[in-house]
This record gives C-alpha cells, sequence and structure tokens, in this order.
C-alpha cells in the first residue's frame, strides 16, 4: 500500500468534530455510533514524573494493574518492518557493504512478493552507509522499502531528500527520563521543539516516522496521547502520512490484560488508536528484549490495533537485543494462517550467513536458527522421532526452514538415538532399516558408552560416528 493510500483511507467515516475535537461518527469496526469524548491536553510540570512507584531502580520494575481491559482488534493487513542495519548493527561490529547488500536480498526473498517485510531501516552518515543504502536501491525492489534515521536538523534533512528516501525516522523522545533528566527541557519544550522539527521535515515533503522513545515509562494521558493528537493535526495540514514509532526502549512492556499504563502494550495501542486518531497502518512498535517480552508484546501490538512491527535479523540489537525479525514471521504465520508468500526457507540461509559470513555467534538453542533448536540428546525424545517425527518437533521444520529433526549422540542418546542416526545421517545405505533392536545399534552403543565412561563430555560428531560405525560393522551383520 502506498503512503498515499493508507493517508487517504485512514479507516474512519461519517465523522463529526467540534471545535474541541470531540468525535461522534458511525464505526465500522463496531457498526455503533461512538463519541470519543476524551480529549487529552498536554500536562506540564516543574519537575519530571519518573513513576518511582514502578522503577524505583533498586529492585526489579514493578507490574501494577488497574483492571481496565481494551478490546482486541487486529488490523487487517500487518507487515513486518527491519532495523537490522540501524539500531541491530549499533551493538556489533558494523557489516561491510557487501554483507548489508547480501542481507538484503535474502529479507527480500524471504517477505515474498506481497511484501510482508515492508521496510529496511537505513544509517547514512558515513560513505559506507551511503554506498550500502545506493547498492540496496540499485537492486530496484519494491519491497523491502529503503528508509532511513536521521538527527533533528535541516542538514540531516536535505541529506535524505537528495538520496531519494520517502520516508525517514526522528527520535521524539518522550519519558521525562529523556525530557527531563537528558535533555534538560520541560514537557512543553519539547513538545513544541519536536513539532517544530516534524513541520521541517513535512515542509522538504518527506514523512516522518517519529520515534517515541522510551514510550514505557512516559506520561501516557500527560504527554504522548497529546503529542500524537498534535503529529495528527501536522499530517492532516500537509497531507503526508506522519508515522508514530511505539518504542519500548527498556523492554518494559507487558502484554498482560487488565496491567496499567505506561507498561500495558494492549494500553499505549489502544490509546493511540482510541484517543489520538492515529490509524492502524501509520503505527509501529519496536520492542527490546531486556525481560525477554520482545516476541509477545510485538504480537501483542499486532492484536490491539498496530499494523507494523519492527525488528532486527537474529534479534541483534543495543543490551539484550531487538525483536528476532524471524520470530515475527513465525508469529505472522501462526496468526493469520499463512506465510502469505514468505519463502520461510531463507531463515536457514540468514543464520548461516551471519555465522559462516559474518562470524556471528549463534546460541545453539536459538529457535529456528541455532545448531540445536530441533536437535535432541534425549534417548526417549529419539525414540518418539523414530516412530513419529510430530512428537517432538515443532513442524515439518525440513519443509519450511530446510532443515530436518535430527539427533545429537552423547551419553544420554540411548539405543533409540543411535539408531535414529544410522536411518537418517549414515551414509550406508544398509542402515535404512535397522531400529533399536538391531545388532549394530547394540555394538555402537557399547563402543559409544565406553568413551564416556572414560570421562568425554562433549556431544559425538558424525566422522566420530561414522568411525564407530566402522568398527561396529567388522563385529556384527547388519
Amino acid at each position: 500500500m502506498q503512503n498515499d493510500e493508507m493517508f487517504m483511507n485512514p479507516g474512519k467515516v461519517n465523522t463529526v468534530v467540534n471545535e474541541h475535537r470531540t468525535k461522534i461518527e458511525y464505526s465500522e469496526k463496531t457498526h455503533l455510533i461512538e463519541q470519543s469524548s476524551y480529549r487529552y491536553s498536554l500536562q506540564e510540570r516543574a519537575d519530571a514524573n519518573l513513576y518511582r512507584q514502578l522503577f524505583d531502580y533498586e529492585s526489579v520494575p514493578k507490574v501494577s494493574f488497574n483492571h481496565r481491559y481494551v478490546p482486541l482488534h487486529m488490523p487487517e493487513e500487518i507487515w513486518i518492518t527491519d532495523t537490522t542495519f540501524r539500531d541491530g548493527q549499533q551493538a556489533q561490529e558494523p557489516f561491510t557493504v557487501q554483507q548489508i547488500v547480501d542481507l538484503y536480498k535474502m529479507m527480500h526473498r524471504l517477505g515474498g512478493e506481497k511484501g510482508i517485510i515492508r521496510q529496511s531501516e537505513f544509517f547514512v552518515y558515513t560513505e559506507k552507509d551511503r554506498e550500502a543504502l545506493k547498492a540496496c536501491q540499485d537492486l530496484g525492489y519494491e519491497f523491502p522499502e529503503i528508509t532511513t534515521w536521521i538527527r533533528a536538523n535541516k542538514k540531516d534533512f536535505e541529506l535524505v531528500k537528495s538520496l531519494g528516501i520517502r520516508e525517514t525516522g526522528v527520535l521524539v523522545s518522550c519519558s521525562d527520563y529523556h525530557i527531563y533528566n537528558k535533555m534538560g527541557l520541560t514537557r512543553k519544550g519539547a513538545f513544541d521543539k519536536y513539532l517544530s522539527v516534524i513541520q521541517e521535515v513535512l515542509e522538504m515533503g518527506i514523512s516522518p516516522r517519529c520515534h517515541f522513545e522510551d514510550i514505557t515509562r512516559a506520561d501516557y494521558y500527560g504527554f504522548v496521547v497529546p503529542f500524537a493528537e498534535a503529529l495528527q493535526m501536522l499530517s492532516e495540514e500537509y497531507r503526508i502520512p506522519v508515522k508514530i514509532r511505539a518504542c519500548d526502549t527498556m523492554g518494559y512492556g507487558v502484554s498482560y490484560a487488565g496491567a496499567a499504563l505506561p507498561r500495558s502494550v494492549p494500553g499505549i495501542i489502544y490509546g493511540l488508536t482510541h484517543y489520538a486518531g492515529v490509524p492502524s497502518a501509520m503505527i509501529e512498535w519496536h520492542g527490546h528484549n531486556d525481560f525477554y517480552k520482545a516476541v509477545t508484546n510485538s504480537a501483542t501490538a499486532w492484536l490491539y490495533g498496530c499494523s507494523s512491527v519492527n525488528c532486527a535479523l537474529l534479534g541483534i540489537g543495543e543490551r539484550c537485543g531487538n525483536t528476532p525479525l524471524e520470530a515475527m514471521v513465525m508469529e505472522y504465520a501462526s496468526l493469520k494462517g499463512t506465510t502469505d508468500g514468505m519463502d520461510t526457507t531463507v531463515i536457514t540461509e540468514i543464520g548461516e550467513y551471519f555465522k559462516n559470513e559474518i562470524g556471528y555467534n549463534v546460541p545453539p538453542k536459538t529457535p529456528f536458527v541455532g545448531r540445536d533448536f530441533n536437535i535432541t540428546k534425549a534417548g526417549i525424545h529419539a525414540d518418539g522421532l523414530m516412530k513419529d517425527e510430530e512428537i517432538y518437533n515443532i513442524f515439518n521444520t525440513e519443509k519450511l526452514l530446510g532443515r530436518p529433526a535430527q539427533v545429537a549422540i552423547d551419553s544420554h542418546s540411548g539405543l533409540a538415538g543411535i539408531a535414529h542416526w544410522l536411518k537418517n545421517r549414515c551414509p550406508d545405505e544398509s542402515t535404512n532399516n535397522v531400529d533399536k533392536k538391531s545388532p549394530i545399534v547394540a555394538a555402537m552403543k557399547e563402543l559409544i558408552d565406553r568413551e564416556y565412561v572414560d570421562g568425554r563430555t562433549t556431544t559425538m560428531s558424525d566422522a566420530e560416528l561414522m568411525e564407530i560405525f566402522a568398527i561396529a560393522k567388522g563385529k556384527v551383520e547388519l
């Protein structure tokens, strides 16, 4: 969907707005006449509200509940955006130009013809950044659309314009931690400064993506909603889409029903659509994984009205990282019941590329891309795999990821594990019909057990197992 189309079709009909911007409208969603009577104004303060009852810093942050529930309403169209080349590479050794191009090509293939991976975000500050961006532009792909992230100054705006970029991210930190303690401003000062910057971007005909940094520690009704509403008014004035990226910068967001703001992901998304009037297509969730909640919070954002979730390949990024893009590919398929043309086998290629070409250490237990994600070592699990792969494999990983379920052999693998290895990994065709009662399996187990009695602790490689197989084969008949 083009930006103009998204702006012209915000999903609202028959709206009457009075001088206070109170809305009375017929909703195509609920088929009721609804009144949005709650309008929020900027609440200025002399000092910062740091929510010390939740974030006292000396203990684990608390989750409070107010038992206010908002409705599930997933948009008809949802998609994924990427920040691997911006937020992702901030936290590790920078990619080379060729690595960026290679990964961008793989994301294009992964996202499919429908562009489920809709956009990818680039830096533009160095010559290398611009070379990589230009090389990806020259590929001519519609998806992922290339966007940027810039500082709030006119020189950067002009640079983006010269590169032919239609949308750029602009930082508009929204918690008092940032407004008062980092920037030394008041809420009114930040509010006015941000609006003037966004207006400059709009004057240049560029669509701004406003990064509401630290939204899960921000005064939601005292700053976030009135600022989001002011941005909507600018969007209407200039007739250019203004996107809001809700940034869970510290990973404080929670998906629990009835949880209170500022940590409630359902509350944040519902408030942006219902109180600030931001169309779902103009809302993007950007989550971090400091409390292991990045994937769940991103899916929750979709469920409550956010069209877009921002991710990085393998979850790379600041501190504990961003939401893993490959995880949201699977969440998309789970929620929509279809991959919508995405080529999920590319996920395996991306994991291998990170390991072999970039030298990135992929933890072996990482879902979908780790070395051991669909490998079992337990003998009882191997026995289940022998009888029916579905018992211990999450889905057809060979079909969807190009990685069949496997068994790793160690002291716990038992007869079933060895039999599974012989049937699936041993190149000798004479082992195709063995089971855990076959003499060759017992002979191999005896040799393997001896290794671990002698002090071995690591799993056995295929090469070692082939040597053991050759020895055992000389002792028994297959």
